[in-house]
């Protein structure tokens, strides 16, 4: 599905004539005029810059339609801060440092993602050695003790635990319901 938001983009995006270098001047000078006009066709005539640059990006973090937004918000962004300078160049580093920083806070929250699965996993393994070990389920504060953690840090995995078990109860639920 997001392959085809991608494709109606790029076909709406063949109809955009880009800015000239002239036409660029001029639209910087009545942004700086407080045109508001102006600044909607400084942005709608770099989109296709902003896609190349997003393109530059492709397959390191994020999908292709998560690129082309962060380009373009950081495009409108640019368009309403520019002061003085070269447009194109101002333009090409907010760009490219939008997208940085997503694909750089992406990976964060992918490690984040994988260190709770991680700490989900060592929490059934213990819960259950020690369930065979004491013949019956480990308490809280077992649990704590055991894996040198808090009772709050223990419950906050479990809440988890059952968090990602009830999403996917829900989702066979309505999986159930469109069979």
């Amino acid at each position: 599905m997001e392959h085809d938001f991608y494709q109606m983009y790029l076909e709406e995006l063949e109809q955009i004539i880009p800015c000239t270098k002239q036409e660029e001047i001029l639209l910087l000078d009545q942004l700086r005029q407080g045109r508001e006009d102006a600044k909607a066709r400084l942005i709608e005539g770099n989109l296709k810059q902003a896609l190349e640059y997003a393109k530059e990006y492709e397959n390191k973090g994020l999908p292709m339609g998560d690129l082309v937004q962060e380009a373009s918000m950081a495009l409108t962004m640019a368009a309403g801060s520019f002061e003085t300078g070269n447009f194109q160049d101002y333009l090409e580093q907010e760009i490219k440092k939008a997208l940085e920083m997503a694909i750089e806070e992406q990976m964060a929250e992918n490690r984040t993602e994988e260190e709770i699965a991680a700490r989900v996993n060592v929490l059934q393994k213990v819960s259950q050695v020690m369930a065979e070990e004491l013949g019956r389920e480990a308490t809280l504060a077992e649990l704590a003790a055991r894996m040198r953690m808090t009772e709050d840090e223990i419950r906050e995995i479990m809440k988890i635990t059952l968090d990602a078990v009830n999403v996917m109860q829900s989702a066979g639920d309505l999986t159930e319901e469109q069979e």
